[in-house]
């Protein structure tokens, strides 16, 4: 065996180099840590945004932590990610398994489940607002009085009104990343159980969710993250209201730095934003094991 064909071997088995990945590494450097370190400084600083920036201390912090404001921000952004999740979740799981199979009509169907995804959710708000509004939307349009409420305006319906808006836009993309998982498993276990007389509901439970459970902790990952990240959509929705009822973490930390020209405490939220998601992704990745990363179909 020559040197080349011994030196290509042992490259292939320590695999990639790690400067493949410097790129990656430069541009997180110079867009993510970088500027929460900068966000972090200005948390412990009085700015308005536009003149002279002071350091204040712990006040910005004192003030965000005493804020009852702050306190209802966290419980509706709570409220929004705990029923986002049980309303997605199903529904994508069960939508993956359906469109997964290979049937025509299905996959006419899957097309139609993806639209929402081509959407902004600026124009899917703008879109529902429009249809929702008591005097000139679906219900006033159609005669139905159930619809003819003021759902926007309502806090009793208006959060439940924000989960159905969510769902319908981000149902197709956890659809998505089901219906891969899914036909990742192989035939050959279907084909077992079949022989062996289970059912499609026992299949289900004793095939498909086991071998979905990496991609069951991906999309319940981005789920639960992502329900952080729903500023656009509810700004232009209800822009927080009525009243409080659907001002969520992130859109407090905007209207804290943009209307009250308050950078400092606004900095202070964005801190508190960034834990809270970490802390959730690391949680959830941990219940997938110390092995997540390896294969779920090994030994099959």
């Amino acid at each position: 065996m020559s040197v080349t064909t011994g030196t290509s071997r042992r490259t292939l088995e320590k695999g990639p180099s790690g400067w493949l990945a410097a790129p990656a590494l430069v541009f997180f450097l110079l867009f993510a840590i970088i500027p929460l370190f900068g966000v972090l400084f200005l948390s412990f600083t009085r700015w308005d945004g536009l003149g002279e920036i002071t350091l204040d201390g712990f006040s910005s912090w004192t003030t965000v932590l005493t804020d009852p404001i702050t306190g209802n921000a966290l419980l509706v952004t709570a409220k929004i990610m705990f029923f986002s999740f049980i309303v997605q979740a199903p529904i994508s799981l069960l939508l993956g398994v359906f469109t997964a199979a290979g049937h025509k009509y299905r996959a006419a169907l899957a097309v139609l489940y993806f639209v929402p995804l081509l959407l902004s959710s600026a124009a899917v708000a703008i879109a529902f607002k429009a249809l929702l509004d008591p005097n000139f939307g679906l219900g006033p349009g159609l005669g139905l009085p159930f619809l003819t409420q003021d759902w926007l305006g309502n806090s009793d319906l208006v959060l439940f009104v924000v989960v159905f808006v969510i769902a319908w836009q981000f149902v197709p993309f956890h659809t998505l990343i089901y219906q891969g998982g899914v036909r990742q498993i192989p035939t050959s276990l279907y084909e077992a159980a079949q022989i062996d007389g289970a059912g499609r509901i026992q299949q289900f439970f004793s095939i498909t969710l086991p071998q979905l459970k990496y991609t069951i902790i991906t999309s319940s990952t981005l789920m639960v993250v992502g329900s952080l990240a729903y500023f656009d959509l509810i700004f232009v929705l209800t822009a927080g209201g009525p009243g409080y009822a659907t001002r969520l973490l992130p859109l407090h930390m905007y209207l804290t730095g943009f209307k009250a020209n308050d950078m400092g405490a606004a900095s202070a939220l964005g801190v508190i934003l960034v834990v809270i998601g970490l802390a959730l992704a690391l949680l959830l990745q941990r219940l997938g094991g110390k092995n997540r990363n390896d294969s779920q179909l090994e030994g099959a």
